[in-house]
Order: structure tokens, then sequence, then C-alpha cells
């Protein structure tokens, strides 16, 4: 299934990141920086399959390399916290032949941003092992250019007008104004366009290859889906995964897919078994009979599958007989057992599993979240006592230049600090949260989880044999619908089968020696 993995990020200085040092990962380059004055080697870089760089019609033509533009875009940058380039990630779909990849992205690109002015650099990855996960990384320039290649500003100053039209005066004597920008890239509805646009090439160029999936980028809860999403392994664990170690959180997630599988089969069966008697109750009224006894139209069945077996030989007859009558007597114990006579009273039986499901589902959803949460604290406090020193060595840094070459050189260790310090603040809590008391509860919450799993697996068996009873009784009810089914083929004896492939035998024996005449 396609994976719909779409990632947004912005270069900035602040944060000690480079725009030529991203370029340069991204495209497996060896790069030099005019900003720092230092190399960014990336050349021994594995799974880089394509790169290229599109520019609008006024970029400068020098701009089409790599080096020189990025340099360009560093230079026009005067700021500690300018924001260099913009980076997006993009997961590509595996149903698309890899000899596609190029130009799928290539029509998004010229689509979305180069037709609007923006210098584009991407770069296609497909690591270990080949065809698991292709994605593409691509950087955008944050600048307009004018019609000259020239770089414009970010922003104007636009002065303010009254309902005359004249330029308001402040009490200071200033005029009032504001500042507008120059380009409106860095508008949120732009990241919601480009997000629909890459779901829509996607599925573009599935349909296309013939495939019938489909990819969906909104968030489970924008779907309207009440799932539980997996949570996010990052590549240590999922190293881990792969050489067969496991991990909570890779335990976590198979245990979230599990349930949201058996969800989405209790479900599914429940709301077609409802849909399916709601429509027989109708038939019934609208032929002015009571809900019809079951076991009346399972004999009904019976009646219908002997008559549909009449060309079939004495042996498929026989077998076909014995085992309906097997299944019916199976579907009447199960019927009396739950004290089912009518569809109606099936009809209550399903209302009542359907009721007893959906308080299950509910709290093992709670239960999930709660467990990823107490996932995401563990490893956050992990992750910040792991990269603590370096950032209380950056923060004891005085000079800004001192203290940016320092963050450029500590990049990944500062930035996964602070997406995890903001992690522990968002779940209102610190470094000082007791481990123990959160492992704790997440045993316990584990130890739910496993129960309602066993729980919801007991609905799911109860349905089983109503699945089956709606498929007899449904025949029982519509017997015209049958007739516009495929029917099984006609069954043929042992004695039938020998005599079969025998003759089939004979038949190829001649014509290999009308071949060799032919041929002589």
């Amino acid at each position: 299934m396609p994976n719909p993995h779409f990632n947004v990020s912005i270069t900035q200085r602040s944060r000690g990141q480079s725009a030529v040092a991203g370029a340069a990962y991204q495209s497996g380059d060896k790069l030099f920086s005019e900003y720092d004055q230092k190399y960014k080697d990336n050349s021994r870089k594995q799974g880089i399959v394509y790169t290229e760089i599109m520019l609008p019609s006024n970029a400068p033509p020098e701009f089409a390399d790599r080096e020189t533009l990025w340099n360009a875009a560093e230079e026009i940058e005067k700021q500690w916290n300018s924001q260099i380039a913009r980076r997006l990630v993009l997961a590509l779909p595996r149903e698309v032949s890899a000899d596609q990849y190029p130009q799928m992205v290539r029509d998004y690109c010229n689509e979305h941003f180069v037709s609007k002015g923006m210098c584009c650099d991407f770069a296609i990855h497909d690591p270990d092992p080949p065809g698991y996960n292709p994605h593409c990384h691509i950087m955008l320039t944050m600048r307009a250019l004018d019609e000259n290649g020239k770089w414009l500003s970010k922003s104007r100053k636009v002065y303010d007008l009254d309902e005359n039209g004249e330029r308001i005066r402040l009490p200071s004597g200033n005029w009032k104004c504001h500042k507008e920008s120059t380009a409106d890239w860095n508008e949120q509805t732009y990241c919601e366009q480009w997000r629909q646009g890459w779901q829509d090439m996607q599925n573009r160029y599935l349909e296309l290859t013939g495939s019938p999936e489909k990819v969906d980028l909104r968030s489970y809860e924008r779907q309207g889906l009440d799932i539980v999403p997996t949570v996010h392994m990052g590549p240590a664990v999922t190293q881990m995964e792969r050489r067969g170690i496991a991990t909570n959180i890779g335990n976590l997630n198979r245990d979230i897919k599990a349930v949201s599988n058996l969800l989405r089969n209790v479900r599914k069966t429940i709301r077609d078994l409802l849909d399916w008697i709601a429509e027989a109750r109708k038939s019934t009224k609208s032929a002015e009979l009571s809900s019809p006894f079951l076991s009346d139209l399972l004999n009904k069945y019976l009646s219908l599958r002997t008559n549909e077996r009449g060309n079939w030989s004495s042996y498929g007859k026989q077998k076909g007989a014995t085992d309906d009558l097997k299944t019916v007597s199976q579907a009447i114990i199960y019927l009396n057992s739950k004290e089912l006579v009518t569809l109606d009273d099936l009809d209550n039986a399903l209302h009542g599993l359907n009721e007893k499901a959906i308080p299950i589902s509910a709290e093992m959803k709670r239960v999930e979240r709660r467990m990823q949460t107490i996932t995401g604290i563990q490893k956050a406090v992990a992750d910040c006592n792991k990269t603590k020193a370096t950032h209380d060595k950056y923060l004891k840094i005085g000079w800004k230049t001192k203290q940016a070459a320092f963050a450029e050189s500590h990049k990944d260790e500062l930035d996964k600090f602070n997406k995890a310090y903001r992690f522990l603040k968002k779940q209102g809590v610190d470094l000082n949260v007791n481990i123990d008391a959160l492992q704790a509860e997440y045993d316990g919450l584990k130890a739910s989880h496993a129960e309602l799993s066993r729980q919801l697996a007991a609905v799911n068996e109860e349905l089983k044999p109503m699945k089956d009873i709606h498929r007899r009784v449904g025949k029982g009810l519509s017997p015209e619908q049958s007739k516009n089914e495929n029917k099984p083929e006609q069954k043929l004896s042992i004695t039938e089968k020998m005599r079969y492939y025998k003759g089939k035998e004979e038949r190829q024996g001649k014509a290999k020696v009308v071949e060799k005449e032919v041929l002589n």
C-alpha cells in the first residue's frame, strides 16, 4: 500500500543549519560552503539514484550548478536567524515503477514550485534494501527572483490608506504602514495545496500503472476514521527490528495494527449483516409476511442447493448434499443455543454484539493512546539525557558566531534534544518525571490491552457463524438472486476424471504423430 509520508521543514540558520549542507546530503555530493568556508562532504552516501535541479525561466543559468545555487541562497541572507531554504520529504509509491519516479517528481515540482518562481533541487533515494523505502528529498529557495534573475526582498513596506486613498499619518509623524511578503509561499494554505497535489500526482501515476491502490495524505482524524496511528519508530528502532530485536515501540505498533485489523473486520461484518437484515425485513413487509423462521429458510436453502446439482454426477450430488447438511445442522445447533428463531431475533442479536463491541473499541483506543504517550515520554527522556551535555555547552557559548559554528557541527544532537524537550513540555512533564512509575503504568495498560483484545476476538468469533448463516438464509429468502450468481463447475467422479485425462493423452499423442508426418 502506498506510504502517505509527506513532511515539510525549514532550513534555519539559528539552528545551525546550512542549505549547502542539506543539498550535499540529499545529492551525495561534496560541496564547498562559502558561509563558513568548509566542505560539506557526502560523496560516500549510498542509495541515491537520481538528482536534478529545475529552474524558473528568469533564474540565472549558473544556478543549474548545485554549489552555486545554494551558496547564492546563503549569501543573500544576512541575519543570524535567517530562513534559507524549504525542504520536503515525500514517500514514493512502490506500486509505481522506479523508472517513472523522476518524471513523477518532475511533474509535481514543475506544477507546484518551479512554475511559481522557485528554484527546485530534488533527489530520489532508494536506500538498502532497494525497493523497501523509496523517497524523495526536495529543496526550494525561499526568495523570489526578478526578471533579471536577481533576488528580491522577502517582504516590502506598504503604506496603509484611508477611505480616500490617502496615507495615514501617525501621532509620531510617521506614515502608518505594514509589511507584505513579496511571495506568498509561506502561507499555510500552500502547504495544504502541496500535500493535496502530491496525493493527486501519486494517484494519477497509480492509475496509469493499473494499480487499484489509492493514497490519502489526510490524517485518520480528518478522514473521519476512528483509528489509532502507529508510533514513528525512527532509524535506530527500525534497524533493531530488521535485525530481529523486538522493541517496545515495535511491539506496540504490532499490537495496534492487529487490533485495527480486528476492529475493521468486526465493524464491517456487523454493518454488512445489519444492512442485509434491514433489506430482508423490507422485502418481507412488502410481501405482507411476518418475520420468517430461520430454520425454515435453512431448509429452503437445502432444497435450492439440491435443485442446483441436478446435472452433477452421483458422487458430486451425494458429497454436496452431505456437506450442506453438515453446515446447516451446525447452523441450527448454533441458532438453538442462542435462542434465535426468527430474522428479528438475529437482528436483535447483532445489535447486542455491536453494543458489546463499541465500549471495548473505545477503551482499547484510550489504552493505546496512553501507551503511545508513555512510550514517547520514555524515548524523549532518553534522548534528552543523551544530548543534554551538548545542549548545555551550546547555551554557555557567549558569542553568536561561535555558537552558530558549534550548532552546525553538533546539529543532529541539538535537534534531537530540542525535539525531545518540546515533546516533554507538550505532555506537561520534564526530565525529572518518574520513569519507573511510567513503566509500571505501561505494564498495567499492556495487560488491560491484552484482555480487551481477547474480548474483541470473542465478539469476532461469535460473528463467524452469523456470517455463514447470513449466506444460507439469504439464499433461502431470495432464491431468485441465486440464479444470477456464478454456479460452480460441474463435479466429476473419479471414473469420469480418469476417462477425461485418458482421452486428453490420446489426443496429444495423435497431435504429435501428425506434427511428425508434416515435418517429414
